[in-house]
């Protein structure tokens, strides 16, 4: 894992997240055996539905933005890439959150995964499968930006003070791209 230099906060790096099967395998077998849902969630005191489609799965329920997940439990797959990852990290995880970019208009606000079940500086190791979108970092208070592009098969690592000093989504966009999923690996305490 390659360290991002970042202040406040953590960023580590990996072009290749070592599996035993191709990317183009894993994104098949992800996007048919999955059981995706389009979520409704409050933002802003409204409800809206999550410009993509997701999925919750490990040991313990998890809540954001007023959404109550149930777990699924890990499938044999999850559990492959979930090694993999603690392997590259050197750290645990027992849940992760699956998200589906199906083209360009599919998007993730900016936000910071800084719910209390997490804990006060959460690691959460990203997966990418399929289309390479460009991730958004945006720090709290001085606003500097960082651009990354999360290309297939690749790990992006947030730890330390990350989630509290940062915020991160995904732009939409107006150019023709394919699909693209991501897992987010976390620790639920």
């Amino acid at each position: 894992m390659t360290p991002l230099p970042i202040r406040d906060g953590e960023l580590g790096w990996l072009a290749q997240l070592p599996l035993p099967w191709p990317n183009a395998d894993v994104l098949a077998r992800l996007a048919a055996q999955t059981a995706w849902r389009a979520e409704t969630v409050l933002v802003y005191g409204k409800r809206h539905l999550q410009p993509r489609l997701s999925a919750w799965h490990g040991d313990k329920p998890y809540r954001y933005s007023g959404l109550q997940l149930a777990p699924l439990p890990l499938t044999p797959l999850l559990e492959t890439i979930r090694l993999a990852v603690q392997d590259a990290t050197g750290r645990r995880y027992n849940s992760v959150l699956l998200n589906c970019y199906r083209d360009g208009r599919d998007s993730m606000g900016m936000h910071s995964d800084d719910e209390t079940e997490l804990g006060s500086m959460p690691a959460i190791a990203s997966v990418s499968f399929g289309a390479t979108r460009t991730f958004i970092l945006r720090h709290k208070t001085s606003k500097e930006t960082l651009r990354l592009p999360l290309t297939d098969g690749s790990l992006l690592f947030m730890a330390g003070a990350t989630q509290a000093n940062w915020v991160h989504g995904i732009n939409k966009t107006s150019r023709p791209v394919g699909m693209r999923i991501n897992l987010t690996f976390r620790n639920i305490d």
